[in-house]
């Protein structure tokens, strides 16, 4: 018998991120005009972390509409309310408990990369400027414990206030931009999970999604 609870427990499958993955590119396209850069910089095939700024949230849906792949995104505990639950499941998000270590969502993150998924974090943890100026280790946990590439997402434009009709969203047909910068490793490759080696990691990681946000607005004059 399948009950609440082991519907609850299942993993995350690829088939739902593809779903999630149109239903995005519907959505977002319909309602803004979205403008990607760089796309083609996310690696094809093989597991990889896309890190993106947060400032409002459809974010989230905007990335599933425009990355390349489809994603799964850590989506905190507080979302999955309602016929959201079931909904965020099917298609493919990873509700996490950002109180305290959730095992669960561990386990479920680190089995997309396992499988050569794409994970999608928002190192922030929270809506904020945007900027990347205070990271989570859990970021460079994902990274450095499953050798995934990380890829630096730059989305701009979605905080715009002026013009909203609906106050949740920005502005309808608003241009938003998506910029993906270079992948690369945030470990130092000797594989070692220690916290100096995580603290490095997040320093590494810092250092390169500022770089990569400064590049994206120079490159949209945003």
């Amino acid at each position: 018998m399948t009950t609440a609870s082991s519907s609850a427990d299942k993993a995350p499958t690829l088939r739902g991120a593809a779903v999630g993955r149109r239903l995005g590119i519907g959505i977002i396209n319909g309602l803004f005009r979205p403008r990607v850069l760089g796309a083609w910089r996310v690696p094809a095939a093989g597991p990889v972390i896309l890190a993106i700024n947060h400032t409002h949230n459809v974010d989230g849906p905007v990335l599933m509409g425009t990355a390349p792949r489809p994603v799964h995104f850590l989506i905190k505990k507080e979302a999955f309310i309602g016929p959201l639950d079931p909904f965020l499941r099917g298609i493919g998000q990873v509700k996490v408990d950002r109180s305290g270590a959730d095992r669960k969502a561990i386990t479920h993150a680190l089995g997309v990369l396992e499988r050569g998924g794409v994970l999608g974090i928002f190192p922030e943890g929270t809506r904020g400027e945007g900027d990347f100026a205070s990271l989570r280790a859990g970021l460079a946990y994902f990274a450095v414990r499953s050798g995934a590439q990380v890829v630096p997402v730059a989305v701009l434009g979605s905080g715009e206030r002026r013009g909203r009709a609906i106050p949740q969203l920005p502005p309808l047909r608003s241009r938003i931009d998506v910029v993906f910068g270079d992948p690369f490793e945030a470990g130092d490759g000797s594989g070692r999970r220690t916290r100096k080696a995580l603290d490095d990691a997040t320093g590494r990681i810092q250092e390169r999604l500022t770089a990569h946000l400064a590049a994206a607005r120079r490159a949209t004059g945003r």
